[in-house]
């Protein structure tokens, strides 16, 4: 991995962006190419496993794979691993809404470690196996009590299939499809679970158990149980959550003894499930991210870094910043956060915009971070006192104006690339609270018995509504020839 590092870097200055296939952004064609002598190195990074989570995946990616690839295979991972290898990343859990990577495809796992891309499964997936596996081939309930010699040979084919493939394997167990165990599980039942599945582990390696590398997820209700007393081997990395929004629940302590697994961190910039989702736009100010890294990387959760990126777009330079930050969390320090972003835009777009994509890239992060749209509605914010509705509205116009006249000036070769990573989020998120704010004027001026009014802002709510049809069928249908 080291030379593939070395080459894509190279890559990358010459001209070629990581998000060249993702992002339609157009590789840079350079008459001539220059080396400054001399040894360069990026170092060994801090974070060893550094890595992305596809998830909530449908029906945005699913079907865009299925109309592209015929499906989540190894097609379409060539791509996702080159992505994460040039991103300086080397680990992945895949896609698992509906689907199975080690068993939809047999190419999957093979394309994996043609790329030394690392896999491993999520936090209610153990033992190398996917949900939908246990869909397609369970028997009985998804209950260690009840079920136990059923799972057992469940999971001792995971680690049969996985085979030398490099893999951190999931251990622990969660209640089926991402809920909670039973109220009746207790801690000596789960950690017999771990100990019976590294047992399993060690029986199909035929290696000592210290040499696979194992990972216990510490997500919600699972934390719980650590809280309570529950331990499991020094050797499995501590993998430490964030509450599905951005803020780590729990780090280890200062001080504490170093323990051979170390921890980790898994953390999220798209979230589906209680008490609501959002998955729509990006909605992640980078100085938020660095904030929660920062910490997590001083108290010592640097074995393992993972971010769940649902459909992996929109969420293209948050990702970005997340893996730089992984490979040397003390090359980017709080006050370095715009420099990073307008050499982020420079690599995407040249020099010449760059301050100026920068900034509309972190003022629709920190509005859209305000409240999250899928949050969003006509009562959110306050019609009559101090402006508050037409200030947040006004803001999201100011900056679309920005933007659209930005794209007025953007290459032609380039606009595709400045809709996607730009553009459209920016117009997406201010027509939404234009549209919200008409939707709270016209339940006004209906308690004012205004009608004619009302009317009229009801008219723009559905203007506003066709409107975002217009976006969204752009983005999808007609942007980089559909």
């Amino acid at each position: 991995r080291g030379t593939i590092f070395g080459i894509y870097d190279v890559s990358g200055q010459i001209g070629v962006s990581p998000w060249h296939y993702w992002a339609d952004v157009p590789v840079k064609k350079q008459a001539d190419l220059y080396v400054v002598p001399g040894r360069h190195t990026q170092g060994t990074p801090v974070v060893k496993y550094r890595g992305i989570f596809i998830n909530d995946e449908a029906p945005a990616f699913s079907g865009w794979t299925k109309a592209k690839f015929g499906g989540v295979n190894h097609e379409m991972y060539a791509h996702m691993f080159e992505l994460i290898l040039r991103l300086k990343g080397n680990y992945l859990w895949p896609a698992m809404w509906g689907n199975a990577f080690n068993d939809d495809d047999p190419l999957n796992r093979k394309t994996a470690d043609d790329y030394g891309v690392v896999m491993g499964t999520s936090h209610h997936e153990p033992m190398d196996r996917a949900q939908q596996e246990w869909k397609r081939y369970g028997k009985g309930e998804w209950n260690y009590e009840h079920n136990g010699e059923v799972l057992r040979d469940f999971w001792r084919k995971g680690i049969q299939n996985m085979g030398s493939a490099e893999t951190i394997v999931t251990v622990g167990m969660r209640g089926d499809g991402d809920m909670p165990m039973g109220e009746g599980s207790n801690i000596k039942l789960l950690e017999k679970i771990v100990a019976d599945q590294r047992q399993i582990i060690s029986e199909e390696t035929k290696k000592p158990i210290t040499e696979t590398p194992q990972m216990w997820a510490l997500y919600k209700e699972v934390q719980d149980y650590y809280d309570k007393g529950m331990r499991v081997p020094d050797d499995v990395t501590l993998l430490l959550c964030d509450d599905n929004w951005g803020n780590i629940r729990k780090l280890p302590k200062l001080g504490a003894p170093k323990r051979a697994g170390g921890y980790g961190i898994y953390y999220h910039f798209d979230y589906v499930g209680g008490p609501r989702n959002y998955k729509w736009l990006n909605t992640n100010p980078i100085s938020k991210t660095w904030e929660q890294m920062h910490l997590a990387n001083e108290y010592g959760a640097n074995q393992v870094w993972i971010v769940n990126v649902g459909d992996l777009k929109p969420l293209e330079f948050p990702i970005s910043f997340f893996l730089d930050y992984a490979w040397n969390p003390n090359k980017i320090g709080a006050n370095q956060l715009q420099e990073y972003a307008r050499n982020w835009a420079a690599n995407q777009f040249g020099t010449e915009h760059a301050s100026e994509i920068a900034d509309l890239i972190a003022n629709y992060s920190k509005y859209n971070a305000r409240r999250k749209p899928e949050l969003l509605d006509q009562t959110t914010y306050s019609l009559t006192n101090y402006h508050e509705f037409e200030t947040v509205v006004s803001d999201y116009n100011q900056l679309k104006d920005q933007a659209e006249k930005l794209n007025q000036k953007i290459p032609a070769a380039y606009k595709d690339a400045y809709y996607e990573l730009v553009l459209h989020p920016i117009l997406a998120s201010a027509n939404l609270n234009e549209m919200y704010f008409e939707a709270a004027k016209n339940k006004y001026y209906v308690t004012i018995k205004n009608g004619t009014a009302a009317n009229a802002a009801a008219d723009k709510v559905k203007a506003l509504y066709d409107k975002d049809q217009q976006i969204s069928n752009y983005y999808n249908d007609t942007l980089a020839n559909g």
